[in-house]
């Protein structure tokens, strides 16, 4: 991208945000351009200043940061990513912020270095899940979408299963990578692993996303998982 990334703090807690803001204006390529207390005001800090990712706590007045990021990912308006930052690591907190459209969830006993990791990360289009993690809230994704549970083969073991049929029409390499997205890689890695270049992996996500109808990786990542590639 052109420019700085342009980031909103979103936190109920005036400490927290300037102690995120000193550490993320640390850097050259990140600038802070406005702050919110609550879900509510986050929202109007993103009107109000078009960033390219808001860093959005989930327990605050008025509105929670879940409710706030779902408003925020329902409007087509914003181009932002959000990525959920929080004292709590709680299943279902990082279940909700997934099905609201989060691009990410980090804890705030972080370290510096991964908070802005998570913002430029964020910013390029990435999710910021670990495999472990993304494998065990996309099952729990699926399931609440109403996914049937994958089907155990007669002699599972004997013979080696059939690939799946997708519902949609991807290239062989399309499907690879979205595979590879499915097992947390970034557009760099995946692009390590096909030895291809790295614009030609974001040329495949972005095909893939508009095959699949997809509004970001994440999204993506519960296809693949739906649908037996992961």
């Amino acid at each position: 991208m052109s420019g700085p990334i342009r980031v909103v703090l979103a936190d109920d807690h005036a400490v927290m945000r300037a102690g995120f803001r000193m550490i993320l204006e640390s850097e050259d390529d990140i600038v802070v351009v406005g702050e919110a207390g609550t879900g509510a005001e986050a929202v109007a800090a993103v009107s109000a200043h078009r960033p390219d990712v808001v860093c959005m706590d989930v327990q605050m007045p008025d509105m929670d940061g879940l409710e706030a990021t779902r408003r925020l990912t329902s409007d087509p308006a914003v181009a932002a990513s959000v990525v959920i930052v929080t004292t709590f690591d709680r299943d279902d907190y990082l279940f909700q912020a997934l099905a609201a459209g989060a691009s990410g969830f980090l804890l705030k006993n972080a370290g510096p270095e991964e908070l802005i990791t998570a913002v430029r990360v964020a910013a390029a289009g990435d999710a910021l899940l670990a495999p472990a993690v993304t494998k065990r809230v996309i099952e729990r994704f699926a399931v609440a979408e109403g996914a049937p549970a994958p089907a155990t083969p007669p002699g599972a073991g004997a013979s080696r299963p059939a690939p799946p049929t997708l519902p949609v029409e991807l290239t062989e390499r399309e499907a690879e990578v979205l595979r590879l997205l499915a097992a947390a890689l970034s557009n760099a890695e995946i692009a390590q692993e096909l030895y291809i270049g790295e614009a030609t992996v974001k040329t495949h996500v972005s095909n893939v996303l508009q095959k699949l109808g997809a509004r970001d990786r994440v999204a993506a990542v519960v296809y693949a998982h739906r649908h037996g590639l992961a």
